[in-house]
Formats: C-alpha cells, structure tokens, sequence
C-alpha cells in the first residue's frame, strides 16, 4: 500500500450523471436550505488494463442558497456535473445510500442529440 505523504487529507468527487429524482428541499433547524436527490453515473472505465462499464446511484446533498435552490429546479433526466465530499448519510431509512456527495458546485450540462 502506498502511503500518502501529505500532511493534508484529501476528501474531493468530481462526477457526472443524470438525476433521477426531483430533489427534495428541507431546512435545518437554523433556517439553511438543504436539497437531495439521488444521481445515476454510467461511464466505461479502465481498471487494470481491461475496460469495464460502470454504473450506480449515489445521493447528493446541496446546503445553503444558491446551491440548493440550484439543485430543486433541475428536472428529472438532467445531465449534471458535481464537485464536492463524500460523507455518510444521517438519513435513517433503508432507501438512503450510506456515503452520499456534500455538493460544493454544481454544472448542468448540455443533453445529447
């Protein structure tokens, strides 16, 4: 195992996808919009040589203004671009991905003709 020789960890996801669900907005307790939404990524990668399809569903978070306004006015099927951390979910059901993306940008991109 290599070892990391910087002081500084890193926690950053740059990915690409479609949302599959209208985002739902709630507020924290001090009044900060919170958006989720659960976003499908599908890509061939390369993986020891060999390509290999790849293809899941991770949730995504956007907290504060603009960003959460940004992410509940995207319809289904957008095709988006998000950078940001990964952290574990604090939602207790079932249905909820246990690592979810904490957004810090957000591009929608353009859809294929």
């Amino acid at each position: 195992m290599r070892t990391i020789t910087s002081h500084r960890e890193r926690n950053e996801v740059v990915i690409t996808g479609c949302l599959l669900q209208p985002a739902e907005m709630r507020y924290s307790p001090a009044g900060i919009p919170i958006a989720r939404a659960l976003l499908e990524h599908e890509s061939e990668q390369e993986e020891a040589g060999v390509k290999r399809w790849i293809r899941f569903r991770v949730g995504i978070r956007a907290s504060g203004a603009p960003i959460a306004d940004q992410l509940t006015e995207l319809e289904v099927g957008a095709k988006i671009k998000v950078a940001g951390m990964l952290l574990r979910s604090r939602q207790p059901d079932a249905d909820t991905h246990p690592l979810i993306i904490s957004i810090g940008r957000l591009e929608r991109l353009p859809t294929d003709s």
